[in-house]
């Protein structure tokens, strides 16, 4: 199989301000993937060309084998995308369970298999014993928990998840870390843009670190780190963007 994201020289403008800047980027299939980056970096902006949500104003991507462009529809079977706010408003007054059975609908899943699907996925995610209560009682976490599983309902080649641990808790950050890693390892590649050195250290087998809209530097977690005798990710990060990070104080 080839690489399930093939971007080059990525570019988006909004105006006269380029938000991404000829950023190249190759993600092997069963790989989880880091844009590292701080507020304004441009990881937004590049998750969602590689969704087909945002026309590229320069260069190229192919996801799962289809351009972005060209392909729009074909890529959009083949990925699930969890985007930073967890589930709007009108949700709040479904179930967890119908929820998931309207996404389901809108991902195409064929009808005789809505059931078992949702209640396959949300037991993957721990939420089987609170699949019929009402989203708007969910904790924060658990309102994650419900979108991740709503990106997965049909199969997805990609995952591709948007800061999906904003605002959460250490206990519910770590338990969203744990589906994460299974989910790779059971042959899902996964694109995670986040903020948070320890979620890039602990998930990410690769990482790119972007600043400005430009990749700054990539590689493994370990081997930037050996490569500036850095003892973290935040020290890596510090020495080549020059930003102070976020630290994990929740």
């Amino acid at each position: 199989m080839g690489l399930i994201i093939e971007a080059e020289r990525l570019s988006r403008s909004f105006g006269g301000h380029l938000a991404v800047d000829g950023l190249t980027l190759a993600i092997a299939p069963g790989e989880i993937a880091g844009l590292l980056g701080p507020n304004g970096a441009g990881k937004t902006t590049t998750i969602r060309m590689l969704a087909t949500l945002l026309p590229p104003s320069g260069g190229a991507a192919r996801v799962c084998g289809f351009d972005v462009v060209r392909a729009a529809g074909e890529v959009r079977r083949r990925i699930g995308y969890v985007m930073q706010q967890v589930s709007p408003m009108g949700y709040y007054m479904l179930t967890g369970r119908e929820k998931a059975e309207i996404e389901a609908s809108l991902y195409h899943v064929p009808r005789r298999q809505v059931k078992d699907r949702v209640a396959e996925i949300l037991d993957l995610v721990g939420l089987s014993e609170h699949a019929d209560r009402l989203v708007q009682d969910y904790s924060g976490g658990m309102q994650k928990r419900l979108d991740l599983a709503c990106g997965l309902l049909h199969r997805p080649e990609l995952l591709i998840l948007d800061e999906p641990t904003l605002g959460l808790d250490v206990q519910s950050r770590h338990h969203l870390w744990d589906h994460i890693r299974a989910l790779c390892d059971q042959g899902t590649t996964v694109l995670l843009a986040t903020n948070y050195m320890d979620e890039a250290d602990r998930l990410c087998d690769r990482l790119t670190i972007i600043d400005h809209g430009r990749e700054v530097v990539r590689g493994t977690p370990a081997g930037l780190k050996e490569a500036l005798g850095a003892p973290s990710l935040d020290e890596v990060f510090l020495r080549h963007t020059g930003h102070a990070l976020r630290e994990d104080l929740r």
